[in-house]
């Protein structure tokens, strides 16, 4: 069977942002986190990567939709879903560790640097269930 267009542009369109935010994240490690400015870019960072999966995954489970493929649908649909809900419960602790941070809490810089591996480690094993998907969903009719 031949790879299917709509699902290798589906893939693409998903697997760019999160290749992306695979390769850009890891250089926060690098830096300290108490630093105002590092944690308001990490913040807009994951903030972006969180918008830019949500219109990716909407898009791909709109596209699977309308090529009557409804368990890929599915399955870029939670994505969508785990973008749109995951985006305000992340930010959410993310702005509580800034802001503990700013009030002078010596431990907001460790939490917020868990809650950075979280995010990171996170998005790999999404990013592996997508490609480990691929050959299903591309040769599939």
């Amino acid at each position: 069977m031949t790879p299917d267009g709509v699902a290798v542009a589906v893939m693409v369109i998903l697997l760019f942002p999160m290749g992306y935010f695979t390769l850009a994240s890891p250089a926060f490690l690098l830096v300290k986190l108490d630093i105002q400015p590092v944690g308001q870019l990490l913040r807009g960072m994951f903030n972006a990567h969180f918008l830019v999966m949500r219109v990716a995954a909407v898009i791909g489970t709109v596209a699977f939709l309308l090529d009557g493929r409804l368990a890929a649908a599915m399955g870029v649909g939670m994505l969508a879903a785990l973008a749109i809900w995951g985006r305000s419960w992340f930010m959410r602790r993310m702005d509580d560790q800034l802001s503990a941070r700013d009030a002078g809490d010596a431990e907001a810089p460790r939490r917020l640097r868990r809650l950075h591996w979280s995010g990171m480690l996170g998005n790999a094993v999404l990013l592996v269930a997508l490609v480990v998907s691929i050959p299903y969903i591309a040769t599939s009719a």
